[in-house]
């Protein structure tokens, strides 16, 4: 059996052309080893799965690269290049500060910063991971070797806490803030993967992948691999939602046309039905309130794009919001909010959700009434 490797390294990109959702950082790092203006440290910081690590390996390989491509990637040519890719690079050291972060190991880092770079290799790079992790006698250590180091030797260091980094070392760094991948950008590479690895993909599955994800790209990849090995070399909306346990979008149009119409029983069975299948009330609730802000956001042509959605359900949502009145939706948007909000100190949970259903209906029958009186009231003037 051949051995599996995962898309996220399997696809890991290896030039700055390929990193996904980061294009400000890339090109600042370019043109950073354009105009030789590279600094002695960085700090990458930033959620999981967004390109730090990814980021720090390509930079680290194109400092040494003999030949830069014209836009001033790494060639993965040279001997430097494949030395790196190969994992087998004398000039880039990598740290885990999660396992390493002792002032010993520092210690030793310090010591292999008086090494000079091997070979025709310009710079001696080493990439500390998780750098929070460290102790403060580990930090106290590192700084004067940080703050003034060879010439040769440069430091790059990635968080996902930065928050915890103290400042001595933030004011001897570039720092560096990766942003959230967005849905669109995830959904585009989950594609391209797909395509390479013949699998055919639903674009709503891939969008519920994403969303899934909340913007960290590795574990878009973790949970398409997943979904591979659930439904084989096709994809599709409902064997996504089966697999990830994800509540369809259509039992949220579905209870959207029960509370807006006389059938609040409908609505009542059909949320039964939800929390029997195993969903969370307060999963339910937090979808119910976000179903209403995308009919809001319907309603608006300049706001239609707000909508995290693909173009099939976008229709959906066109369609529904037409016989939908925007200040009954305000309201119910009103009260399913306040209900996730104090849904965990509720001591009936179930009941709690319960009651925000029938006061979104009763909203809905009070204006029905109201409306049919104004109109009685016109006719018989």
């Amino acid at each position: 059996m051949d051995n599996f490797i995962v898309s996220a390294r399997k696809y890991r990109p290896s030039t700055f052309r390929s990193v996904v959702g980061q294009e400000a950082i890339t090109a600042t790092l370019k043109n950073a080893i354009k105009n030789q203006q590279v600094a002695q440290a960085f700090l990458f910081c930033g959620p999981r799965g967004v390109g730090k690590t990814t980021c720090a390996r390509i930079f680290a390989k194109a400092l040494n690269c003999q030949h830069l491509t014209a836009d001033f990637e790494p060639c993965n040519e040279c001997d430097s290049c494949k030395s790196f890719n190969e994992s087998s690079s004398f000039n880039v050291y990598e740290l885990d500060a999660a396992s390493n972060n002792s002032v010993d190991d520092i210690r030793a880092l310090v010591d292999q910063v008086r090494i000079a770079p091997q070979g025709n290799a310009k710079y001696k790079v080493y990439i500390i991971d998780e750098v929070h992790m460290l102790s403060q006698q580990a930090f106290n250590a590192f700084l004067k070797t940080l703050e003034e180091p060879p010439a040769y030797a440069k430091f790059i260091l990635a968080t996902t806490e930065k928050h915890k980094i103290i400042p001595t070392i933030l004011s001897r760094c570039q720092v560096y803030d990766f942003k959230r991948i967005g849905d669109n950008d995830i959904i585009k590479h989950l594609q391209y993967v797909a395509s390479q690895e013949h699998v055919e993909a639903d674009e709503d599955a891939l969008r519920m992948v994403a969303s899934k994800a909340d913007g960290a790209l590795r574990d878009a990849l973790s949970i398409f691999d997943q979904l591979v090995s659930f439904t084989g070399s096709k994809i599709t909306y409902a064997q996504a939602a089966e697999n990830l346990n994800v509540l369809d979008v259509d039992n949220y149009f579905k209870m959207t046309s029960y509370l807006f119409s006389e059938d609040q029983s409908a609505a009542l069975l059909l949320l039964d039905q939800i929390l029997t299948k195993g969903f969370d009330g307060q999963y339910f609730i937090s979808g119910l309130a976000s179903h209403f802000r995308n009919l809001l956001m319907a309603q608006n042509q300049p706001t239609v794009q707000l909508m995290p959605v693909s173009e099939s359900v976008k229709q959906k949502f066109l369609q529904q919001a037409k016989i939908l009145n925007p200040s009954l939706l305000l309201r119910a948007l009103t009260i399913a909010n306040d209900c996730d909000f104090n849904y965990k100190s509720s001591n009936n949970k179930r009941l709690s959700i319960e009651v925000a259903l029938l006061q979104i209906n009763a909203n809905f029958r009070y204006m029905q009434s109201k409306a049919v009186r104004q109109s009685r009231e016109q006719s018989t003037r």
